[in-house]
């Protein structure tokens, strides 16, 4: 008897139709024959689901007594009595009631698999072990039911059930998956848009490596080792040059032809110095490649062509994309150039896309930089030719009977000389002129094999022939001096043109500016360090890279910008002639923070030019909205102590009821005020404690009407660290607010549930809503939304409550409430110590 196979239905969340799918492919395999039942299948009152039922042999569930209170659960024993082809198994995670055979179904599903029944099963993807933590954080919900990854991977089968969130929440909305009690609660929490998406990816993300490894064993299986290209992740070389943009682009395009293509592009500096490219042209085309979806790489090396192959290979990239050269015909005398030499030896699985563009053939002009310094292969060369290149000549020369005379012996040593100064410059064309002085005197001046000169006219002529080697070379060397230079200076013009331009920008952005020091010289870090004396220790005003200097003198580079403030560059010695420029970038990142310290002060007399537009306005609000409660306080004490008229005691009794609500009106107006005036001031300390939201909650809900709100906080939630007095203030706010706007006869509800380390506390009303540009408004002081009356308020109320939850670390927000109106929602740092304990049931039982 051999083991049974196992299929799972594998969903992102509850409702996507996992168990629908579960029962249909039943009814397709009973359809053909094939002998399968219903082991345990739980329809959760879903009625589609129930009729799917019909037609399928269900086995009998087993009944079981926990505490007081009955539970069902599959019977194993009459499912391997039955001992079907195929058996269903609803809910692979769920937690057995105690007193089961086995703790979890998955144990119960081994079982059967071990008897030879095929098993077909359901799971979420946040039920699975390793993804417990994931979900919690994006879901505030910890799934206590969980499965062991490695019992799904092992199925035989595993089939996607995908369905998109917004799909989802319509089948929800429509009484499809919950009752129509449970539906705006399930969408206002753990089914929200966000929730639902990122469980989504996780499934998606999940079923592709198992489908990856999947791949991996049938390759393994065939002894298949040249690479499948499944998903293209695409390379894009680039210069800094104009035709950089044309190549992003096109990666793109051919990144979008694949499903998961991925785009990764890539510039190359030498390691020696300022990079050999503009870096605004370089910002603009990493904005491009971000804004398209890809992603940008820096990447430090002197061989262009194998530093180029190797981060591809690290990326396991599938295509690299590089443009035709710009270099002129006559310039590939020096080499095949970085695209030819990439395409052959990038090897039979990396394909290399040469692309056609407008700056094709046109030069490339002085390099920019340090590009015009001579390569280490050009070096080599040039001592060879100026080494090797006389010793060759002159073994050649002496074994051909040709006579061709000392002059011409002369012109051919000059020669080696001549190109041993092109390739390699001054020194090799100097080695190359001493070492074929030395040949000629040895082997073509008499007397042969000495060094000495019998003839005066052949010293003169060795002479000359020393005197015109070190000439040209001397003259060559300058030509690359001067256009190393020029090179030199139009790097520098490009960064200091830059560093102009974003002072006429008005650019306040300092982590960017150093940033950008950080790419024009190579280095690991950069911070900007000041203090405020001779005595004072230094500190970070910014810093990008790992591990930033934190005195000047432990970086490698250090630039002083005055006395109290100095640019400190780790990663590598740079050379003198490279801190004119780094001195440029230094002042412009002391002019940047003192304008972002400009800015900050400026905030500052923003905010106190609002204060005084608020007290402005409270002075509005005291001439009326204060005065309308005393006048009708003072119109009723004036009737009680008339004398012409004989009052009743009925109206006695309404008269000093309405000097009662006129001084309660008067009472909250003016604690709102004083708490908004404490806001203003900073004067709010927030006396942190460990608090239960039911112990506050509800003494929030004793300033509106009975009936007209609904609490809703489980006993389960974690206990939550606010200052007790402000949170009451605040709720109290907040739902004074919802009641005055919701439908008569229509409660508000206020429900709190968890959310990853936060607590969320909702308000939802039915009123008519909020439009989103006016949702941060309402928030305002001294604002009142629509058309509510003069005298019900000076518009403080949910000012004062956001103020109140944002000195206590919380926040305030309002959401659109599904089927109409507003929900407030206030989030709260839960406690450490965790929440109460939880009953001691399964939760599958438990709902």
């Amino acid at each position: 008897m051999g083991r049974g196979k196992l299929r799972i239905y594998l969903g992102a969340a509850p409702g996507v139709g996992k168990t629908y799918a579960m029962l249909s492919e039943g009814h397709r395999r009973v359809e053909r024959g094939t002998d399968c039942v219903v082991a345990f299948v739980e329809h959760h009152g879903r009625p589609r689901t129930e009729v799917m039922l019909h037609g399928l042999e269900q086995v009998p569930r087993r009944t079981l007594e926990y505490r007081a209170t009955t539970f069902t659960e599959m019977d194993i024993d009459a499912v391997l009595a039955r001992r079907p082809a195929v058996a269903l198994v609803d809910e692979l995670a769920h937690t057995n009631v105690p007193g089961s055979r086995n703790p979890k179904r998955w144990q119960d599903v081994a079982e059967l698999l071990a008897a030879g029944i095929d098993v077909i099963s359901t799971v979420n993807i946040q039920h699975l072990e390793s993804l417990g933590d994931v979900v919690e954080a994006i879901t505030g919900v910890r799934q206590r039911e969980t499965v062991p990854d490695e019992v799904v991977r092992r199925a035989d089968q595993i089939e996607l059930v995908d369905m998109s969130p917004e799909a989802l929440r319509r089948r929800m909305a429509h009484g499809n998956v919950y009752t129509s009690d449970k539906v705006d609660a399930a969408l206002s929490n753990y089914f929200r848009p966000g929730n639902l998406t990122a469980l989504r990816e996780l499934a998606l993300l999940w079923t592709a490596d198992r489908v990856d490894e999947y791949l991996q064993q049938y390759r393994g299986e065939h002894n298949i080792r040249s690479t499948w290209q499944a998903r293209e992740r695409i390379v894009v070389g680039l210069t800094g040059g104009p035709e950089g943009r044309t190549l992003i682009r096109r990666a793109t395009r051919l990144a979008e032809k694949g499903a998961g293509g991925e785009v990764l592009a890539v510039y190359i500096a030498r390691s020696d110095g300022l990079t050999a490219a503009s870096p605004k042209e370089l910002a603009v085309q990493r904005t491009l490649v971000e804004d398209l979806g890809g992603t940008f790489h820096h990447v430090i090396g002197d061989d262009i062509p194998s530093a180029l192959l190797e981060f591809a290979r690290g990326v396991n990239a599938t295509q690299i994309v590089l443009g035709s050269s710009r270099r002129r015909t006559w310039q590939y005398v020096f080499g095949p150039g970085v695209g030819q030499t990439v395409a052959r030896d990038s090897g039979p699985d990396l394909d290399v896309h040469i692309v056609t563009h407008g700056e094709v053939a046109k030069g490339r002009g002085l390099p920019v930089s340090r590009g015009a310094r001579l390569g280490r292969s050009r070096i080599i060369g040039g001592w060879l030719a100026g080494v090797a290149g006389p010793l060759l000549l002159a073994l050649l020369l002496t074994h051909v009977d040709a006579d061709l005379g000392l002059a011409n012996d002369m012109l051919l040593f000059l020669a080696l000389t001549v190109a041993a100064a092109l390739l390699g410059g001054f020194l090799p064309a100097l080695a190359s002129a001493a070492v074929g002085s030395l040949l000629l005197n040895w082997f073509f001046t008499p007397p042969i094999h000495r060094l000495t000169v019998a003839d005066p006219k052949n010293i003169v002529a060795i002479a000359v022939f020393l005197g015109v080697a070190m000439s040209v070379a001397s003259v060559v060397d300058l030509a690359a001096r001067r256009t190393h230079q020029a090179a030199r200076l139009r790097a520098e013009s490009e960064v200091l043109s830059y560093l102009a331009g974003s002072v006429l920008r008005g650019e306040t952005s300092l982590d960017a500016l150093l940033e950008r020091v950080r790419e024009t010289f190579s280095m690991e870090s950069v911070a900007l360090l000041e203090r405020q004396d001779e005595v004072e220790p230094w500190t970070r005003a910014a810093s990008v890279g790992p591990h930033p200097a934190v005195r000047p003198e432990d970086a490698d580079v250090d630039m002083p910008v005055g006395d109290h403030l100095a640019l400190a560059l780790s990663g590598r010695v740079l050379p003198a002639e490279d801190r004119r420029v780094l001195g440029a970038f230094a002042a412009q990142a002391a002019v940047v923070l003192d304008r972002q310290r400009l800015v900050g002060e400026a905030e500052e007399a923003r905010k106190l030019a609002e204060g005084n537009k608020i007290r402005t306005s409270l002075l509005a609000a005291v001439s009326h909205d204060l005065r309308t409660p005393l006048a009708g306080i003072k119109a009723s004490v004036s009737s009680l102590r008339s004398d012409d008229v004989e009052w009743s005691e009925q109206d006695r009794a309404e008269l000093l009821e309405g000097i009662e609500a006129g001084a309660d009106r008067l009472d909250h107006l003016v604690g709102n005020l004083l708490d908004m005036s404490r806001l203003q001031t900073g004067t709010v300390m927030p006396l942190i404690r460990t608090v239960d939201l039911d112990e506050v909650v509800p003494m929030a809900l004793g300033g509106v009407p009975d009936g007209s709100a609904e609490l809703d906080i489980p006993e389960t939630l974690p206990m939550v660290e606010v200052d007790k007095g402000l949170l009451e203030r605040a709720v109290a706010n907040i739902v004074e607010n919802a009641v005055k706007y919701s439908p008569d006869g229509v409660p508000v509800a206020v429900a709190a549930s968890t959310l990853g380390d936060r607590v969320e506390l909702r308000v939802v009303d039915r009123g008519p809503g909020v439009p989103d540009e006016a949702k941060d408004g309402i928030f305002e002081p001294f604002q009142r939304f629509g058309d509510a009356p003069r005298g019900s308020g000076v518009g403080l109320g949910l000012a004062v409550a956001r103020g109140f939850v944002e000195a206590m670390g919380g926040t305030l927000g309002a959401e659109d409430t599904p089927g109409g109106g507003l929900t407030m929602v206030l989030t709260l740092k839960a406690s450490r110590t965790g929440a109460p304990a939880p009953p001691d049931l399964p939760a599958h039982a438990v709902t």
